[in-house]
């Protein structure tokens, strides 16, 4: 469903978040993340004040990339910063070589969020790596169905209770996989509330 019609407005600045998961040709995973802050007006910002920021043109335009394999460990990272708005602000891109080692696995946001909270990173990059995480999960989906289904025959959904679509309880479970349907889970949880 879409939105409402909005009242009359004048569309000023656009951020795009573009992700992408690619598979490599040495069975690894590169996942890649953009963001891009723009605006539709000129604006003067301080540290490139030799002449205004025209309208199209980024004040943001940051990349960063993982290398992952299958079990989501990082094996290698890269941030880059095209445009900012401050000279200063590309020297910290070579903080995020500390995700390497780091794995993709509940848990993860927090400890981006110590490593790169506050003066230790830069507020874009941090928030660029939520969904460059669900788009590692995304872009990995078929590959890791298919060698989960390699190893086993009967396998138990890793999806199961990770979201309202999957609950146990719920209709998407009792029909794709009946064998983990819990409805007395569903009749427990309602005499909770």
């Amino acid at each position: 469903m879409p939105l409402p019609q909005p009242a009359e407005h004048t569309k000023i600045h656009t951020r795009t978040v573009i992700c992408e998961g690619f598979e490599r040709a040495d069975g690894l995973w590169d996942i890649e993340g953009h963001l891009t802050d723009i605006k539709t007006i000129p604006i003067t910002l301080r540290d490139r004040s030799l002449s205004p920021v025209k309208p199209g043109e980024p004040i943001h335009d940051m990349s960063i990339r993982l290398t992952i394999d299958l079990d989501f460990n990082i094996l290698d990272a890269v941030a880059s910063m095209e445009h900012t708005p401050f000279t200063v602000c590309p020297s910290i891109a070579d903080a995020y070589k500390q995700l390497i080692g780091l794995r993709i696995a509940p848990g993860f946001t927090k400890r981006c969020k110590q490593l790169f909270g506050g003066t230790n990173g830069c507020t874009h990059l941090l928030e660029l790596l939520g969904p460059v995480a669900t788009t590692a999960f995304q872009a990995t989906h078929q590959a890791r169905e298919a060698r989960h289904e390699q190893a086993s025959e009967e396998h138990r959904p890793h999806t199961l209770n990770t979201c309202h679509t999957f609950d146990s309880a719920g209709e998407v479970v009792k029909k794709y996989w009946p064998q983990y349907y819990e409805p007395d889970k569903l009749i427990s949880s309602k005499q909770i509330s």
